[in-house]
């Protein structure tokens, strides 16, 4: 196996464009050659050969046909079309103008905001935004394009076998890719499009969001806007002013069995006989219209919901007739009991959606899944993909990426005879000796495991020893995790004692026996348990009693208990909700926060479950598993080996990457393969919560308003500038490109290429052509004809700009350069604020502000973060951190909360005020670094509010900034008078800071704030 792939895996960033893949050879494996292209969609499933083999079959049956599904006379198979597809959302995705995208202004804000915003915490995935971009791209773009509307034409193909009364688009991302996120990225676009287009037939605002089980459906309350980790101001997945608009939406989170109709009366099988008589069967279920009623009550009213189905695979109706192949009838023994639970399931899923289709309208199915493909005994041949899949992020894409861990199974051992290490196929193995039944293992003796499994068991934990070893010297305040996934309960009850110590009778008496993995006992060496469980065992037995959780856990994990409990009222508003809390709850809760730092889960360090693990568990810390049950396709292999994948640490290396993470497994026959070494977990970075302390601190709030834009009116006398060092535009290399250029062939002879040919153009046509660009574009109205007759005057000031040296020319750069257009916004953007800042008083600047979200609030923030932070005083700010992204910062909190004129004050992160600004032809948003209210000598009741920039190097960006809050912002507000008195100050100086705030606090009172409503203070730098 070649050494590169697994020394440095990782290719690509996991926020851009994948272009590079390790190249694999005929049998999957790499070959040690890097692709400098995106690796091509391919699916190839190495699965048993169909037990039943039909004469008429010729190649594998992908769909409906032979060889795949027509559309307009051609044939499609599931992968190509995916290939396709990726070809049709590049090229959009490179158009540079947004207004060519072919999508509402809404979509498009969206698109910018998840592909640029600088994201406080978690940033979207490149993977994650490619599935929403798809789901768009079908939605709003190809009903516009001729070739487009064919990809509608397949999906209706696509449908019309399987779900011909759903309309599915199926997003396949690999375990640990974020499809919780990618839910909430859909939601926001329907959301928004809906609530602010309410005549469009292409979006709704009402969801129903389906889970196979309450793992999952717990885990995705994030979707809820009104949830207090909601991703959509938590993760910052719409822009802040469209808060509002995502919470109008209406979200119903259920798991797929709610769907069952449900007796109406608790009858006996013989009563309800004696009620029936000899009269017609008796109804006793509820009907499909009260089912969707109970369900979903909070979407009645509304039409044509959105349908999100999370682990999908487990939604389709099994293919029957003629037509079918690997069906139940097939299987025998533990597969086909299986299959028909899973047939079942599928069934009611599938049925329970048709059901809301009929009773509220479905306008579409998005189904999301690490593994979308047909179950055994579906009728259709295991593995097939649903031909419905129209953008996929494999696992090996996912590990190319860094998203996820990388697993590593046994690839030899010193067993002879065998080409297939033992520990890689486990169940072969013991299979025959373990128990067969699903419940019941009272009389089987955990200490007669197979050798061969107890073997196993040692082996990995021998290496999760090392492991926990490491992870306790790296200073991890959590365990790694070690889960063992069994056959059936009675298999995992039996695992779960040998592991963690149990007691049995014997002879009429109680007997102690010590659990064989030390780090996972439960019990001391005195056989009383631990307060917290160290091991954990999850099955339906369990979750229905509740019977890991004693006496002595609920006491040591009170203060925990008790969070949660108030967790549960907040989130519910229901007082009864927290109070009622069972054992049952508190066990989901502690598998659901397993890995987390002060959750009820921190303690667990091993997990032994039946099949509940298989999908839906996100814990980021599991480094070891171990299969004790047969696994018949990848399908089963990769839904319980991505329980290990997620990985601990998402800090980026100095390469811009992540680091590689492993994940070890054993008795699993998955197709990765790596070298058996301990792998250096980078210990994550310590998070705090960053929020508003309330309502303790509510008298220290700080509302602002949030500025759209600005509005002048332009004076009707002479014009004139005044320039200061913000007016200057610096031409560099940095900011133009290369000005000297050395081109040489292999041979010959060699070249300089420069600008000096530019210095032929005369400075008049510089100056006409800037007066002319400033005239058409910053003198002139939208609709309005130029106001021609301030050509003169305008060209004079340009004349100004020039010959007083505010344009300057460095490293070659020429005069010429600054006709080039967005150097020539650069320029005209600052003779325009010059000339702003001669006529303050005569003109008068606006601020435009956000119709739908006027007011911020410091009563709003909320983020979690892994910066350094400064623990603010009590009474001197409403948020109870400072994020400090720098020293300076740090410095200048200290500076604030010394000084009696400061009233309070807020660092500005996560709070959302921002000042729009041009650079160059483009609409930039600026975020100052603090927020003050001051005692300027006026009393608290009228505070002056002081926006603070903290600056080092000031720049081109960083000198537009400043222009713009003093030329813009400031007067823009303050003459508004009804937001109060604003002023700007900048401080460059460190070790001055204090100084200069002081300076600025006692000397400045007077003459900088004094008039501060006039307009005057925006002019203050200190």
């Amino acid at each position: 196996m070649p050494e590169n792939f697994f020394e440095k895996p990782i290719l690509n960033s996991p926020y851009n464009y994948p272009g590079r893949h390790w190249e694999l050879d005929s049998d999957g494996q790499p070959t040690n050659r890097i692709t400098e292209k995106r690796r091509e969609c391919s699916y190839i499933t190495p699965v048993p050969k169909p037990k039943k083999k039909k004469a008429k079959e010729e190649t594998p049956d992908l769909f409906g046909g032979p060889k795949g599904i027509s559309v307009d006379g051609e044939l499609y198979d599931p992968t190509s079309i995916i290939n396709e597809m990726r070809g049709y959302i590049d090229r959009w995705r490179k158009l540079p103008n947004p207004k060519d995208w072919g999508v509402t202004p809404e979509t498009q804000r969206l698109l910018q905001h998840w592909r640029h915003h600088p994201f406080e915490g978690v940033r979207p995935f490149f993977c994650q935004i490619e599935a929403v971009e798809t789901a768009i791209w079908l939605a709003e773009v190809a009903p516009k394009l001729e070739q487009g509307k064919k990809f509608r034409r397949y999906l209706e193909a696509a449908n019309a076998d399987a779900n011909p009364e759903l309309f599915r688009i199926a997003l396949k991302l690999a375990t640990g890719a974020g499809k919780t996120t990618v839910m909430a990225l859909l939601i926001a676009w329907q959301t928004v499009n809906a609530v602010r287009h309410p005549s469009s037939k292409l979006y709704s605002r009402g969801f129903l969001i389906v889970t196979p089980g309450i793992t999952i459906k717990d885990r995705l309350r994030v979707l809820l806007p009104s949830d207090m980790e909601s991703y959509y101001a938590s993760r910052e997945i719409v822009p802040r002013d469209m808060l509002g608009d995502i919470a109008k939406a209406k979200i119903v989170i259920t798991n797929y069995h709610a769907f069952k109709l449900r007796e109406r009366i608790n009858l006996s099988a013989g009563g309800k006989s004696l009620l029936q008589g000899r009269g017609p069967e008796l109804q006793t279920k509820e009907t499909e219209g009260q089912m969707v009623q109970r369900v979903m009550g909070e979407l009645m009213g509304m039409k044509n919901v959105v349908v999100l189905n999370d682990e999908a695979h487990h939604c389709y109706r099994e293919r029957v007739g003629a037509d079918a192949e690997d069906t139940e009838e097939d299987l025998k023994g533990d597969e086909k009991a299986d299959a028909q639970q899973q047939n079942a399931a599928a069934r009611l899923w599938i049925s329970g959606i048709e059901a809301v289709k009929r009773k509220l309208g479905v306008r579409i199915v998005y189904d999301l899944s690490a593994t979308p493909f047909f179950l055994a005994g579906s009728g259709y041949r295991e593995g097939t993909l649903f031909p419905w899949v129209m953008s996929d992020f494999s696992l090996m894409d996912a590990i190319e990426c860094g998203i996820v861990k990388l697993p590593r199974i046994p690839i030899a051992d010193n067993v002879p005879g065998e080409e297939m290490p033992m520990l890689r196929n486990l169940w072969e193995h013991i299979g025959k000796s373990m128990p067969k039944g699903r419940r019941g293992a009272k009389n089987l003796d955990p200490l007669s495991l197979p050798p061969k499994l107890t073997t196993a068991l040692d082996a990995l934990y021998g290496h999760y020893k090392k492991t926990y070893d490491l992870w306790a010297d790296r200073g991890i305040s959590v365990p790694p995790v070690f889960i063992v996934v069994c056959n059936n309960t009675s298999s995992s009850k039996l695992v779960y004692d040998y592991i963690s110590g149990f007691e049995r009778e014997e002879s009429g008496k109680t007997s102690f026996h010590e659990g064989r993995l030390e780090l996972f006992r439960n019990y001391d060496e005195h056989g009383q348990p631990h307060a917290r469980p160290r091991t954990l065992l999850i099955d339906s037995v369990q979750l229905e009693s509740g019977d890991s959780l004693d006496s002595n856990f609920h006491e040591v994990a009170a203060d925990e208990i008790a969070q949660f409990r108030r967790e549960i009222v907040e989130r519910t508003g229901d007082q009864e909700a927290g109070r009622n809390l069972s054992d049952q709850d508190l066990l989901r809760e502690v598998m659901n926060t397993v890995g987390k730092k002060g959750r009820l889960g921190e303690s667990i360090r091993c997990v032994v479950s039946v099949s509940m693990l298989t999908e839906g568990w996100d814990a980021n810390t599991v480094t070891h598993i171990l299969g004790v049950r047969a696994f018949g396709t990848q399908l089963l292999c990769e839904q319980v080996v991505g329980r290990g994948l997620r990985r601990q640490s998402y800090e980026l290396n100095s390469e811009g990457l992540f680091d590689v993470e492993y994940s070890d497994i054993l008795g699993i026959p998955f197709d990765f393969t790596a070298k058996p070494v301990v792998a250096n977990p980078k210990p994550p970075k310590e998070t705090v919560r960053v929020h508003a302390v309330r309502p303790d601190r509510d008298a220290l709030e700080i509302t602002f308003p949030r500025v759209q834009g600005y509005r002048t009116e332009l004076p009707s006398e002479r014009l004139s500038a005044k320039f200061n060092d913000d007016h200057i535009l610096v031409l560099d290399p940095k900011l133009v490109g290369s000005t000297t250029v050395l081109n040489s062939g292999i041979i010959g002879e060699q070249i300089d290429l420069t600008l000096d040919h530019l210095a032929e153009v005369r400075k008049s046509t510089v100056i006409y052509e800037l007066t002319s660009h400033l005239l058409f574009t910053k003198f002139r109205d939208p609709g309005e004809e130029p106001k021609m007759h301030l050509f003169g005057q305008l060209k004079r000031i340009v004349r100004e700009w020039l010959d007083g040296g505010y344009l300057k020319l460095v490293g070659g750069t020429q005069l010429a350069q600054i006709k080039y257009k967005a150097l020539t916004d650069m320029a005209c953007e600052r003779i325009r604020k010059a000339i702003t800042d001669a006529h303050i008083g005569e003109n008068k600047i606006l601020a435009i502000i956000d119709p739908f979200n006027p007011i911020g609030s410091t009563s709003s923030v909320n983020f979690n973060t892994s910066k350094d932070t400064y623990a603010t005083n009590h009474d001197r700010s409403h948020v109870n951190y400072v994020v400090t992204d720098s020293d300076w910062e740090a410095e200048f909190a200290r500076v604030a909360e010394s000084r009696k004129e400061v009233l309070y004050y807020v660092k500005n992160q996560g709070l959302g005020l921002e000042v729009p600004y041009l650079m160059g032809a483009d609409t930039h948003r600026y975020i100052p670094d603090f927020l003050l209210r001051i005692d300027d000598g006026k009393g608290p009741d009228n505070p002056l509010n002081l926006v603070i920039e903290i600056k080092g190097y000031r720049g081109e960006d960083a000198k537009e900034k400043a222009s713009t809050m003093r030329s813009y912002w400031i007067p823009g507000v303050n003459n508004l008078g009804i937001y109060g008195r604003w002023a700007f100050a900048e401080f460059t100086e460190v070790f001055a800071m204090e100084k200069d705030f002081e300076k600025l606090l006692q000397d400045k009172f007077d003459q900088a704030f004094a008039a501060a409503g006039e307009g005057e203070t925006q002019n203050l730098i200190v």
